[in-house]
């Protein structure tokens, strides 16, 4: 299979000692694309760095609802600077998380608002992180409706969520929970969504796959999320495959 993982963290730490096997595994696995993910100023000089030195991976620019409250002034005006690299592909991940609550959820909305409309400003994906929060996320989305693509990262609600969420167009992007045992509702979702709306992704280092749980999630892993997926659909894996990488493709814009 020839595959793309939409979403991780590969500057991430964690990867420091071996960030070029972990690299070459993903090729041999047959990863084609890596969408690495920003999550505030400095990540985002990272994953564009990273961007420039392998030529699969491609970047995003963007600060997470986490960080909005210490997002420095004039950040967009920097987001708005990196984003004419080449290889940036999107904005974000921006959303809401009201799960931990790290930023006040007024100063959330106001930050993710901001880059919304920075996303529909310059005519690019926004890559969205939505946790226990998805009511205040979709009528955000519903007001400013942006005429780009939008991705909701590692999808966590259910079917009726998801046919709100299709009905704006938006794109939902699988992670490893839908592997896990209780997952019942997202793996609904999963043999439910278009597969011209799928995508599939890692979030690496984060929530690995089955049978990988407890250890660190990375790119290579993304052929399992497509063989589950594939499984829940009962269609080939290979099928699944290609949607998810055209899909890719198209919503970033990678050729």
């Amino acid at each position: 299979m020839t595959l793309a993982d939409s979403h991780a963290h590969l500057d991430d730490r964690q990867f420091d000692p071996d960030r070029p096997a972990v690299l070459a595994r993903a090729r041999e696995a047959g990863v084609e694309i890596i969408v690495n993910v920003a999550f505030d100023i400095a990540s985002c000089h990272r994953a564009l760095q990273l961007a420039e030195e392998y030529a699969p991976v491609y970047a995003t620019v963007g600060v997470h609802p986490h960080g909005a409250a210490r997002a420095p002034a004039g950040y967009l005006r920097v987001l708005r600077s990196l984003a004419r690299h080449s290889k940036v592909v999107a904005l974000g991940e921006m959303g809401l998380d009201y799960y931990r609550d790290l930023s006040p959820r007024p100063v959330q909305q106001r930050v993710f608002r901001e880059q919304l409309s920075l996303a529909a400003e310059l005519g690019m994906p926004a890559v969205i992180h939505s946790r226990n929060a998805h009511g205040d996320l979709l009528n955000i989305l519903e007001e400013i409706r942006p005429p780009v693509p939008v991705v909701l990262h590692c999808y966590s609600g259910d079917w009726s969520l998801a046919r709100r969420c299709l009905a704006l167009g938006c794109y939902l992007s699988f992670a490893g929970p839908v592997t896990y045992p209780q997952a019942g509702p997202l793996q609904e979702v999963a043999r439910k969504v278009p597969l011209d709306r799928l995508l599939v992704e890692t979030d690496a280092p984060y929530l690995p796959p089955v049978p990988h749980r407890g250890r660190r999630n990375e790119s290579a892993y993304v052929a399992l999320v497509v063989e589950k997926i594939a499984e829940l659909r009962g269609i080939p894996a290979e099928e699944v495959a290609a949607a998810a990488l055209e899909n890719t493709r198209r919503v970033f814009g990678i050729c």
